[in-house]
């Protein structure tokens, strides 16, 4: 049966439950994706009922379609251009008075609009009761009461989308702006509707009101008109009168037109119950967001995530560094010699696996950052930290994107668009690489144990902690040279605390970890096979006459070893000799010099080049190179034993190395959502600057280090 599609965009201001209405409407049948040309994140969802398929478009989160910051073009341009069937506007009930005036500009575009009166338990909890009917009588609108995360709701607004669509014609119920702005408002109408071509693409209501209000974008959208400059001069005349009627900015007396309007529709369909005065959100707000208390309290909420993580998640992770661990001995007994062999248990294995064996670590940080999310602490934390960032000349709703650089440095970097000034997003974006993403919790979290086995996870909150301090230095240094000047003013709502449901954190948890495992599947896999590949050609096998010398050699330092002991002595040095002489070990010897003042052999050099695509790989390269040709037993059951064998390592190249995965440019995907957002330029600033001063760090650092011991 062929389906009727029809394309809704689910909009509203942040903070109003769109997320949570979306993941009810769709269910998990949504994909993630990016806007085309930008790297704004888009979620498309679909739902199919009766003989129609719902397919719905989560714009980003915005309060105007004048658009300044990047998901506020995003949102105009896509309702502008892709032009939905319809648009659902999730209101929050419990402040109408603010998100009505979104809706309003909605419906200036002349597409069919939906009001999702979202939040209806907490704003009657508060004693707000919305008289639904009578609000859509005076909007014109259909509004639908409902709760996104118990899904309240969802069946009677669909049912109001399939009534919409089946009108024979969308009712305008555009707000009226008063005699003397409507009639000069009639006339740009008039004239833009001259032009039937222009005029079908875009809406001449919407398009004269913007170009009344003196916004850029309308009026390079009206130079594709055949009559742009008269009405362009037409539309500034108009200005000008206005201005000199009413006395003030143009813009200004249409904003205060449609508050006026919402202000006498919400008095004629709210009714305020008297509650108690006590609040939650301000009882806990008094603590939170005390003046002393809400940075020391910021850094404790991110020590407990970070020790929770590593506290719970050690148990699993040993587990399944087991597991693979029983699988390799398991395949290697059952397998006869062959290369298939030598690539599952040595490449495919030994790479992928080692990578797999931390996602207990992934999915435990995810589940706590979903839950500091959902709960409402980010926003908390933004102010809590604004007048600490200013200092260092970041904007104090860098905090988003920071926080999430914990997870991922790609939606932190994308999460950036939500800062008007371009200055502000330059700053923030560069410094984000500096924040440790989960791909490069693994690699720490195989170090400390390793090397600092007394408290591993002190360790890892250390290095973290540099991390920050170190964005924070950059942010500084880049504010007072390449990047002079202030910071936008911070404003920003803060939300009601609400209970996280378990759902909702669930889902943002799978999402993420599941794009951790798939990469594991793909990428990850992909270059564990070409590292086995150069590890294991062109191959190397020792003649009978070396391999007498080396059993003469070991006999005369051993000399009551068994015959079993020897030729494990042999094994392994054929081993060595021929990783030493495969594609990769001739790669290292070649860039080793690059590395050696760093403290770094040819084998941690060849880590570190292919950790340029991603830094799990980092963990999965030198599960190879310490996994080729050795047997399993008790001192080789995991990596990070045959790491502390190595005579090579010790705990100050361990440390230099975090520190140095820790600066170096971020991942590929990183690298082109920079490039996306800011331009080549920025980008290759962004990618020399981190390694030059990688190296210089782990330089200083090592030298320092092999300075002090030595005095000592």
């Amino acid at each position: 049966m062929t389906r009727e599609k029809i394309r809704i965009a689910l909009a509203g201001n942040p903070n109003s439950g769109k997320t949570t209405l979306f993941n009810a409407l769709t269910g998990a049948h949504h994909k993630v994706g990016n806007y085309p040309g930008v790297t704004v994140e888009k979620k498309e969802g679909s739902r199919i009922r009766g003989s129609r398929e719902y397919h719905f478009v989560d714009l980003p989160g915005i309060y105007s379609l004048t658009a300044y910051s990047i998901d506020e073009v995003v949102a105009r341009d896509f309702l502008l251009d892709e032009k939905p069937d319809l648009i659902v506007d999730v209101l929050d009930s419990t402040n109408l008075e603010r998100h009505l005036y979104l809706c309003l500009q909605f419906q200036e575009l002349g597409i069919p609009v939906i009001g999702a009166l979202n939040m209806t338990d907490e704003a009657e909890a508060k004693g707000i009761q919305v008289d639904s009917a009578s609000l859509s009588g005076i909007l014109g609108i259909p509004m639908v009461k409902t709760v996104g995360p118990r899904g309240t709701g969802v069946d009677e607004l669909l049912d109001k989308i399939d009534e919409v669509l089946a009108s024979p014609q969308h009712q305008d119920r555009s707000i009226r702006y008063g005699d003397e702005i409507e009639g000069r408002l009639q006339h740009l109408q008039a004239l833009i509707g001259e032009d039937e071509a222009f005029s079908s693409k875009f809406p001449s209501r919407w398009l004269a009101v913007k170009l009344l209000e003196k916004d850029i974008n309308a009026y390079e959208r009206l130079k594709a008109h055949r009559n742009a400059e008269a009405i362009a001069a037409e539309a500034r005349t108009s200005i000008n009168w206005l201005e000199k009627h009413y006395g003030k900015d143009n813009e200004i007396v249409i904003s205060e037109q449609r508050y006026g309007y919402i202000r006498g529709a919400v008095r004629e369909c709210i009714k305020i119950v008297k509650k108690s005065d006590f609040s939650i959100t301000e009882m806990i707000d008094k603590v939170i967001m005390h003046p002393l208390l809400s940075l020391p309290i910021f850094v404790l909420v991110l020590w407990g995530m970070f020790q929770l993580t590593f506290t719970l998640g050690e148990y699993p992770m040993v587990w399944l560094e087991r597991f693979f661990t029983w699988l390799s001995g398991t395949l290697n007994g059952i397998m006869g010699e062959s290369g298939f062999k030598s690539l599952l248990i040595d490449g495919v294995i030994a790479g992928v696996g080692g990578v797999l064996s931390f996602v207990p670590l992934i999915v435990i940080l995810f589940f706590l950052l979903s839950i500091l999310e959902d709960i409402g602490y980010m926003s908390r934390a933004a102010f809590a930290t604004d007048k600490f960032l200013h200092t260092f000349g970041l904007h104090g709703q860098s905090i988003f994107p920071m926080m999430l650089g914990f997870g991922c440095s790609v939606p932190a970097i994308m999460a950036a668009r939500t800062l008007k000034s371009r200055r502000d997003r330059i700053l923030t974006i560069l410094v984000i690489p500096f924040i440790s993403c989960g791909a490069k919790l693994p690699v720490y979290v195989l170090l400390a144990a390793a090397f600092f086995p007394n408290n591993p996870a002190l360790m890892v909150m250390a290095i973290y902690g540099i991390g920050v301090v170190l964005s924070l230095i950059a942010a500084f240094v880049l504010n007072r040279t390449i990047l002079r000047g202030d910071p936008t003013p911070f404003v920003m709502e803060l939300p009601p605390y609400r209970s996280p449901t378990l759902r909702g954190i669930l889902w943002h948890v799978w999402d993420k970890t599941w794009q951790y495992v798939k990469k594991a599947g793909t990428v990850i896999l992909a270059a564990s096979i070409l590292i086995w590949a150069i590890t294991s050609f062109p191959g190397y096998t020792l003649q009978e006459d070396q391999r007498e010398i080396l059993r003469q050699t070991y006999m005369a330092e051993n000399p009551n070893s068994t015959p079993e002991a020897v030729s494990e002595y042999i094994d392994i040095q054929e081993s060595e000799l021929r990783l030493a002489n495969s594609f990769a070990g001739r790669i290292g010897r070649l860039i080793e010099p690059l590395f050696k003042p760093l403290g770094f052999d040819w084998k941690i050099g060849v880590a570190m080049l292919t950790g340029f695509a991603a830094k799990e790989v980092i963990v999965s390269t030198l599960g190879i190179l310490y996994g080729v040709g050795h047997g399993e037993s008790e001192e080789s059951e995991s990596l990070r034993a045959a790491l502390q064998q190595d005579p090579a390592w010790n705990p100050l190249v361990a440390f230099v190395l975090m520190l140095f995965v820790l600066v170096i440019p971020p991942c590929f995907a990183a690298q082109a959502t920079i490039r996306a957002e800011l331009g080549w330029s920025w980008w290759a600033f962004s990618v020399l600057s981190l390694l030059v001063f990688g190296w210089l760090l782990g330089f200083a650092i090592y030298q320092i280090g092999l300075l002090v011991g030595a005095l000592a």
